[in-house]
């Protein structure tokens, strides 16, 4: 991504995050990136197609991250860790893109269509953790879908809390406790 998209990115996620989709205008964005319009149509076609990006490639790199930390754990307690990890240092470090997905989910527009569809991509893949662990043995029989949902809910945890503690969480020290609360649901009595 070139220095010019990556600004119209950055700026994007921001406003969308702070004013909300339909309350920011290119001329905002334009603005603030210091280009004229015809540049920022140069890299996207419209306000719509800067959403979608964020949307999808920001929950692409979850997904993939999430796919390379659980790879090469052999548990589940190992892996539920990694993912825990893996979501809440995306909280750290993109809390706007977060914010911004969590904001465009509901509704019933293309938009909240495409938001859905990226954050079930990322469920999918910890759901499929869950399903190799039953069938492995290692946990008991449960609602994959909805462990999978729960697990992937910490993202709006480490949100909220956060926001309770000015900007700052203790990444480790969180991953560590929902390992463990996770664990205890799912474990073979």
């Amino acid at each position: 991504m070139n220095r010019t998209k990556r600004k119209i990115f950055e700026t994007s996620m921001d406003l969308f995050a702070k004013k909300g989709y339909d309350s920011t205008s290119i001329e905002e964005i334009t603005s603030i990136v210091g280009i004229a319009k015809g540049t920022l149509y140069y890299h996207f076609s419209s306000k719509g197609e800067i959403l979608d990006f964020l949307i999808v490639e920001g929950l692409k790199l979850l997904e993939h991250s999430l796919e390379i930390k659980t790879r090469n754990v052999l548990t589940i307690e190992e892996k539920i860790h990694a993912i825990l990890l893996v979501e809440l240092k995306v909280v750290d470090k993109y809390e706007n893109l977060i914010s911004l997905i969590m904001k465009e989910i509901c509704g019933n527009e293309q938009r909240n269509k495409k938001c859905r569809e990226s954050v079930y991509s990322c469920v999918n893949v910890i759901e499929k953790i869950i399903k190799e662990s039953i069938l492995k043995g290692d946990i008991k029989q449960c609602n994959t879908r909805q462990i999978a949902f729960e697990i992937f809910g910490i993202i709006c945890s480490g949100i909220l809390i956060r926001y309770e503690n000015n900007g700052s969480i203790d990444i480790n020290e969180m991953a560590d406790q929902y390992s463990k609360a996770i664990l205890k649901g799912i474990e073979k009595n």
